[in-house]
């Protein structure tokens, strides 16, 4: 049985986690200390991610990092952190954002048009930062996957709006048409999952930084 520690155990990610674990028979939740877990699901704040990180390389226990916001220095102290624990750092949980990737993969590497990217996202009221870290994910793998340099720019429009969990359309247009690619998650649910599923793959005895592509596959 692996013994899981919520930080941001209050919040909405947090109590969706604690939810999918009670029933599951597999996991069970540690609310003592992080000596008493086998590893930590952080859905937080960037400031309590930075906490938890450092108990977590002290107590020598895995971290899966749900958390977005982080500056270039959070993220640096992460990678660094991954040197001495395993860690799972993922702006989105959700397996249909390893589909999406996919299908944008081979649409970059099939395309011989002259391309710009408009990258739309739109979430919820409370969220707190914008662009989102999905989004910024987004736009570097298209980066990254452009190897003829045909897509000329890449722009990212954010909408907050209620009672929205998290959509990501990705446009892709040229003087011959417009594509796009979408994906939209219905319930916080859907990366409570994802969470768990990195929580029961990750690899205990291996320090490395990995997304959630590299548990999944």
């Amino acid at each position: 049985m692996i013994k899981v520690m919520i930080n941001g155990t209050s919040g909405k990610m947090g109590t969706k986690v604690s939810n999918l674990i009670k029933n599951d028979s597999s996991l069970v939740e540690c609310f003592d200390d992080i000596s008493c877990s086998d590893l930590v699901i952080d859905f937080s704040h960037p400031s309590s991610a930075k906490k938890i990180l450092k108990k977590c390389v002290a107590a020598k226990k895995p971290i899966i990092i749900g958390t977005t916001g982080f500056t270039n220095d959070n993220l640096n102290e992460i990678r660094e952190a991954a040197n001495l624990i395993p860690i799972v750092l993922a702006a989105n949980m959700s397996r249909g954002m390893i589909y999406l990737k996919k299908s944008l993969a081979s649409f970059i590497h099939h395309n011989q048009d002259k391309l710009k990217c408009y990258i739309e996202e739109t979430h919820h009221l409370e969220k707190v930062d914008k662009p989102s870290g999905t989004a910024i994910e987004l736009k570097k793998f298209i980066t990254e996957h452009d190897n003829n340099n045909f897509i000329q720019d890449i722009k990212i429009k954010s909408y907050r709006v209620a009672n929205i969990f998290g959509t990501h359309k990705i446009i892709f247009c040229s003087d011959n048409g417009t594509v796009c690619f979408s994906h939209e998650a219905l319930s916080r649910k859907i990366f409570a999952e994802g969470a768990i599923m990195c929580a029961k793959s990750i690899n205990f005895n291996k320090p490395n930084l990995y997304s959630f592509e590299d548990i999944i596959n």
